[in-house]
């Protein structure tokens, strides 16, 4: 791992922190430190990086905003990748847009509906990046990103660059291929319509008002933390079981909507485990439901 540091420091192939607390970089506010996070300063950096970490043999995993994300106590090992700077383009073409993985997604729907252009009104409040977005198919108020998306550019391990399709990106509720392949999203191609600016800036802002209203913001968060078991919803079921308020070590399941989990007091990623854990067996013992993590879990546990 040194000899990799050195290596890449040497080439300048972007941002790179040694020992870097995840705890900085996910909207929890939670997570211990990786052997070395580097933020590449473009797409040859990044390939270049990925080549290397090939060559040395690393285990590795890529972060964007840090958003639907635990990262254990015990950190990460090996090499987090963080697409931000670099791969944070936008090239507006008429009605479809050309946008870099690292790019945030609220920004996005920001400038696009300032644009006069609709279709991601939907994401005015998802606090993760383009590349993650894909990713995980986010979604809100009854779309998704597989109705906009247009194609993908993947970064494969092995250097290899691949576009690929809406219909063969493997979409479901919250689902893509690229959680099941090590492929990375570095671009994405959005198509969408054109309409009213006005009327698209206030669809978009009721949108995001009804968020700020109804979802804890005030405490750091990831966002929902379970899926929807349709035809019920996640945040019912624990509100109708009585866990809303419940609280391990620093985070508490919100009283505000019960499918978000709070970091009131510097929560560790064990106390979010082990209140992920309660509320699921509580479900499946009140109601013979199974509910599982929207949320992605990663990393070592902390030793001792």
């Amino acid at each position: 791992m040194k000899q990799f540091i050195e290596l890449i420091k040497k080439e300048d192939l972007g941002l790179i922190k040694e020992n870097e607390p995840l705890a900085n970089h996910t909207t929890w506010k939670i997570g211990g430190p990786c052997d070395v996070l580097v933020e590449p300063a473009n797409l040859n950096c990044l390939k270049r990086l990925m080549e290397l970490i090939q060559q040395y043999e690393l285990p590795w995993r890529v972060i964007g905003r840090g958003s639907n994300l635990l990262v254990a106590d015990g950190g990460i090992e090996g090499v987090v990748i963080k697409l931000g700077k670099g791969l944070d383009h936008l090239e507006i073409n008429d009605d479809v847009i050309r946008v870099g993985g690292g790019y945030p997604v609220i920004k996005l729907a920001t400038v696009i509906s300032r644009e006069g252009l609709s279709g991601l009104e939907f994401a005015g409040g998802i606090p993760g990046s383009v590349g993650g977005a894909v990713f995980m198919n986010a979604g809100a108020h009854g779309s998704d990103i597989s109705n906009i998306l247009k194609e993908a550019l993947v970064l494969y391990p092995d250097g290899r660059l691949e576009w690929i399709q809406t219909e063969d990106m493997g979409f479901s509720y919250r689902t893509s291929r690229l959680q099941k392949e090590k492929g990375i999203c570095v671009e994405a191609v959005f198509q969408l319509e054109k309409g009213e600016k006005e009327k698209i800036v206030q669809h978009m802002q009721a949108n995001k008002d009804y968020r700020r209203d109804s979802q804890p913001w005030k405490y750091p968060t990831c966002g929902s933390v379970f899926r929807n078991p349709l035809p019920d919803y996640a945040g019912q079921l624990i509100e109708k079981a009585g866990l809303k308020g419940f609280q391990i070590g620093g985070a508490q399941i919100s009283t505000m909507h019960a499918n978000f989990i709070v970091n009131i007091e510097q929560a560790k990623a064990q106390d979010v485990m082990d209140l992920i854990s309660h509320v699921k067996d509580t479900i499946k013992d009140k109601y013979n439901v199974d509910i599982e993590t929207e949320v992605e879990m990663i990393g070592r546990q902390k030793e001792g």
